[in-house]
Protein backbone atom coordinates (compact mmCIF):
# COMPACT_ATOMS: atom_id res chain seq x y z
CA UNK A 1 0.00 0.00 0.00
CA UNK A 2 2.01 3.05 -0.76
CA UNK A 3 1.48 6.20 0.36
CA UNK A 4 2.75 9.55 -0.76
CA UNK A 5 5.56 11.31 1.76
CA UNK A 6 4.94 15.11 2.64
CA UNK A 7 6.89 18.00 3.74
CA UNK A 8 5.95 19.83 6.21
CA UNK A 9 4.99 22.85 3.73
CA UNK A 10 2.43 20.08 2.60
CA UNK A 11 4.19 19.59 -0.68
CA UNK A 12 4.77 16.19 -2.02
CA UNK A 13 8.54 15.07 -1.65
CA UNK A 14 8.30 12.61 -4.23
CA UNK A 15 8.90 9.63 -2.46
CA UNK A 16 6.11 7.15 -1.46
CA UNK A 17 5.73 4.87 2.29
CA UNK A 18 4.55 1.45 1.75
CA UNK A 19 2.26 0.75 4.37
CA UNK A 20 2.21 -2.72 5.29
CA UNK A 21 -1.26 -4.55 4.18
CA UNK A 22 -0.95 -6.63 7.44
CA UNK A 23 -1.04 -3.62 10.01
CA UNK A 24 -2.55 -1.18 7.08
CA UNK A 25 -4.86 -3.31 5.33
CA UNK A 26 -6.51 -6.18 7.42
CA UNK A 27 -10.33 -6.72 7.71
CA UNK A 28 -11.33 -4.85 10.78
CA UNK A 29 -12.03 -6.81 13.69
CA UNK A 30 -15.28 -4.23 15.05
CA UNK A 31 -15.60 -6.84 18.68
CA UNK A 32 -11.99 -6.23 19.43
CA UNK A 33 -12.03 -2.59 18.47
CA UNK A 34 -14.88 -2.07 21.09
CA UNK A 35 -13.00 -3.95 23.81
CA UNK A 36 -10.24 -2.28 23.35
CA UNK A 37 -11.96 1.54 23.89
CA UNK A 38 -13.89 0.46 26.61
CA UNK A 39 -10.35 -1.21 28.37
CA UNK A 40 -8.92 2.36 27.76
CA UNK A 41 -12.48 4.53 29.06
CA UNK A 42 -12.46 2.20 31.76
CA UNK A 43 -8.95 2.76 32.88
CA UNK A 44 -9.23 6.92 32.87
CA UNK A 45 -11.74 6.05 35.54
CA UNK A 46 -10.94 7.32 38.80
CA UNK A 47 -13.49 4.77 41.09
CA UNK A 48 -13.21 6.92 44.33
CA UNK A 49 -16.83 7.70 44.10
CA UNK A 50 -18.53 6.74 47.48
CA UNK A 51 -21.79 7.51 49.26
CA UNK A 52 -22.64 7.35 52.99
CA UNK A 53 -24.63 4.06 54.07
CA UNK A 54 -27.09 3.95 57.02
CA UNK A 55 -24.06 2.46 58.97
CA UNK A 56 -22.35 5.48 58.12
CA UNK A 57 -24.74 8.23 59.31
CA UNK A 58 -24.68 10.46 62.27
CA UNK A 59 -27.97 10.10 63.97
CA UNK A 60 -30.27 8.58 66.95
CA UNK A 61 -30.02 4.53 66.99
CA UNK A 62 -33.01 4.61 69.48
CA UNK A 63 -36.20 2.71 67.47
CA UNK A 64 -38.39 5.89 66.66
CA UNK A 65 -41.89 4.55 67.18
CA UNK A 66 -43.59 1.75 68.42
CA UNK A 67 -43.66 -1.70 66.31
CA UNK A 68 -47.45 -1.73 65.75
CA UNK A 69 -50.71 -0.31 66.31
CA UNK A 70 -49.56 3.13 64.16
CA UNK A 71 -51.24 1.99 61.27
CA UNK A 72 -47.93 2.87 59.13
CA UNK A 73 -45.22 0.49 58.41
CA UNK A 74 -42.80 -0.33 60.76
CA UNK A 75 -39.53 1.51 61.70
CA UNK A 76 -36.74 0.71 63.69
CA UNK A 77 -33.43 3.89 62.56
CA UNK A 78 -33.94 6.98 61.64
CA UNK A 79 -30.80 6.74 59.67
CA UNK A 80 -32.67 4.34 57.05
CA UNK A 81 -33.08 5.28 53.42
CA UNK A 82 -36.32 5.80 53.18
CA UNK A 83 -36.21 8.82 55.61
CA UNK A 84 -34.77 12.31 54.36
CA UNK A 85 -31.39 12.49 55.77
CA UNK A 86 -31.01 8.94 56.23
CA UNK A 87 -28.41 6.98 54.50
CA UNK A 88 -28.34 5.97 50.56
CA UNK A 89 -29.43 2.37 49.61
CA UNK A 90 -27.19 0.62 46.82
CA UNK A 91 -25.02 3.60 46.80
CA UNK A 92 -21.64 3.67 44.74
CA UNK A 93 -18.49 2.60 46.52
CA UNK A 94 -15.01 2.96 45.33
CA UNK A 95 -13.94 0.32 43.08
CA UNK A 96 -11.44 -0.85 40.38
CA UNK A 97 -13.13 -0.48 36.50
CA UNK A 98 -9.89 -1.87 34.59
CA UNK A 99 -10.29 -5.37 33.06
CA UNK A 100 -7.51 -7.35 31.55
CA UNK A 101 -6.97 -7.78 27.75
CA UNK A 102 -4.79 -10.27 25.73
CA UNK A 103 -2.32 -8.63 23.84
CA UNK A 104 -3.21 -10.56 20.94
CA UNK A 105 -6.14 -8.87 21.02
CA UNK A 106 -5.36 -5.17 21.90
CA UNK A 107 -2.66 -5.47 18.44
CA UNK A 108 -5.51 -6.79 16.33
CA UNK A 109 -7.54 -3.99 17.61
CA UNK A 110 -4.83 -1.51 16.80
CA UNK A 111 -4.22 -3.05 13.67
CA UNK A 112 -8.16 -2.60 13.02
CA UNK A 113 -8.35 0.73 13.90
CA UNK A 114 -5.50 1.62 11.25
CA UNK A 115 -7.07 -0.16 8.87
CA UNK A 116 -10.63 2.08 9.36
CA UNK A 117 -8.26 5.21 9.11
CA UNK A 118 -6.42 4.00 6.23
CA UNK A 119 -9.46 3.30 4.30
CA UNK A 120 -11.16 6.15 5.28
CA UNK A 121 -8.33 7.65 3.14
CA UNK A 122 -7.52 9.63 7.15
CA UNK A 123 -4.15 8.16 7.24
CA UNK A 124 -1.11 11.09 6.00
CA UNK A 125 2.36 10.51 5.89
CA UNK A 126 4.80 12.95 6.65
CA UNK A 127 8.80 13.38 6.54
CA UNK A 128 10.34 13.38 9.60
CA UNK A 129 10.81 16.79 10.94
CA UNK A 130 12.39 19.53 14.13
CA UNK A 131 11.90 22.80 15.74
CA UNK A 132 14.62 24.91 16.59
CA UNK A 133 12.63 26.32 19.62
CA UNK A 134 9.41 25.78 21.49
CA UNK A 135 6.85 28.24 19.52
CA UNK A 136 2.69 27.04 19.26
CA UNK A 137 2.93 29.32 15.71
CA UNK A 138 5.53 26.76 14.31
CA UNK A 139 3.18 23.81 14.72
CA UNK A 140 0.11 25.91 13.65
CA UNK A 141 2.27 26.52 10.18
CA UNK A 142 2.32 22.98 10.10
CA UNK A 143 -1.20 22.15 10.52
CA UNK A 144 -2.22 24.86 8.14
CA UNK A 145 -0.01 23.74 5.06
CA UNK A 146 -1.82 20.31 5.62
CA UNK A 147 -5.10 21.88 5.93
CA UNK A 148 -5.41 19.95 9.48
CA UNK A 149 -5.94 23.64 11.38
CA UNK A 150 -9.50 22.59 11.89
CA UNK A 151 -9.24 19.61 12.09
CA UNK A 152 -8.86 16.91 15.18
CA UNK A 153 -5.29 15.54 14.61
CA UNK A 154 -3.29 12.80 15.87
CA UNK A 155 0.38 13.29 15.16
CA UNK A 156 2.53 10.50 15.74
CA UNK A 157 6.60 10.47 15.93
CA UNK A 158 9.12 7.64 16.04
CA UNK A 159 10.15 8.81 19.09
CA UNK A 160 10.43 11.32 21.52
CA UNK A 161 10.90 15.05 20.37
CA UNK A 162 10.46 17.96 22.73
CA UNK A 163 10.39 21.02 20.91
CA UNK A 164 7.60 19.48 18.51
CA UNK A 165 5.55 18.02 21.69
CA UNK A 166 5.83 21.15 23.59
CA UNK A 167 4.63 23.51 20.51
CA UNK A 168 1.86 21.62 20.25
CA UNK A 169 0.75 21.67 23.72
CA UNK A 170 -1.90 24.45 23.55
CA UNK A 171 -3.85 23.12 20.50
CA UNK A 172 -6.65 21.78 21.91
CA UNK A 173 -7.58 19.62 18.40
CA UNK A 174 -4.16 18.20 18.63
CA UNK A 175 -2.04 15.47 20.14
CA UNK A 176 1.96 14.40 19.41
CA UNK A 177 2.73 10.85 21.06
CA UNK A 178 4.91 8.56 19.59
CA UNK A 179 4.90 5.30 17.95
CA UNK A 180 4.81 3.36 21.59
CA UNK A 181 1.76 5.22 22.69
CA UNK A 182 -0.58 4.43 20.20
CA UNK A 183 -3.63 3.27 21.57
CA UNK A 184 -6.80 2.26 19.24
CA UNK A 185 -8.52 4.90 21.16
CA UNK A 186 -6.71 7.97 20.06
CA UNK A 187 -6.52 6.64 16.42
CA UNK A 188 -10.32 6.63 16.04
CA UNK A 189 -10.92 9.47 18.31
CA UNK A 190 -8.49 11.62 15.96
CA UNK A 191 -9.80 13.05 12.49
CA UNK A 192 -6.94 12.59 10.92
CA UNK A 193 -3.76 10.77 11.47
CA UNK A 194 -0.37 12.14 10.82
CA UNK A 195 2.45 9.21 10.36
CA UNK A 196 6.28 10.82 10.44
CA UNK A 197 8.46 8.45 8.27
CA UNK A 198 10.52 7.18 11.32
CA UNK A 199 7.16 6.08 13.07
CA UNK A 200 6.76 3.60 10.79
CA UNK A 201 8.94 0.91 11.32
CA UNK A 202 8.01 0.72 14.90
CA UNK A 203 4.44 0.75 14.23
CA UNK A 204 4.79 -2.14 12.04
CA UNK A 205 7.15 -3.80 14.03
CA UNK A 206 4.92 -3.51 17.77
CA UNK A 207 1.92 -4.70 15.04
CA UNK A 208 3.26 -7.61 13.30
CA UNK A 209 4.30 -9.48 16.16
Amino acid sequence: MKVAVLDINGKDTGRKADLSKDVFAIEPNNHAVYLDVKQYLANQRQGTHKSKERAEISGSTRKIKKQKGTGTARAGSIKSGVFKGGGRMFGPRPRNYSFKLNKNLKRLARKSALSIKAGEKSITVLEDFNFDNVKTKNFTAVLKALELENKKTLFVLGGSNNNVYLSSRNLKSTEVITSSELSTYKILNAGQVVLLEGALAGIETNLSK
